[in-house]
């Protein structure tokens, strides 16, 4: 906990996000794992459908299906929850960023012919 503990400074802010041009570019190389985190009532409002669906709150019975070779990429519509469910992953020893701007900025970029930047 001390070793997160020190990571929590605004200068090392940049390690524990991902910004959504870089996300996108990663993804595509198959060099990292997208998963968003929100709760069955907000996927189906609106659903992303690529990568995988774990629920914050399932992530402890799930942590199987993550990949120990990849970059984790974890989102929630805006940062808030994945920030925290990513503070949780780096200590069980993932490698894991949260999206910055979070699935809301990530549609927005996408929006329009924009989403073909994405290889789903």
């Amino acid at each position: 906990m001390d070793e997160l503990a020190r990571e929590i400074v605004p200068s090392a802010m940049n390690n524990m996000r991902i910004e959504i041009d870089e996300f996108i570019e990663l993804y595509n190389k198959k060099e990292c794992e997208f998963v968003d985190i929100r709760v069955p009532m907000e996927t189906k409002v609106w659903q992303v459908n690529f990568g995988l669906q774990i629920p914050a709150n399932e992530l402890p019975d799930r942590l199987g299906e993550l990949p120990k070779d990849k970059l984790i990429v974890v989102a929630c519509p805006k940062a808030d929850r994945s920030n925290m469910a990513r503070s949780w992953l780096a200590i069980q020893g993932f490698e894991v960023k949260y999206l910055s701007g979070g699935l809301l900025g990530l549609m927005d970029s996408l929006k329009g012919g924009l989403a073909k930047k994405i290889k789903i």
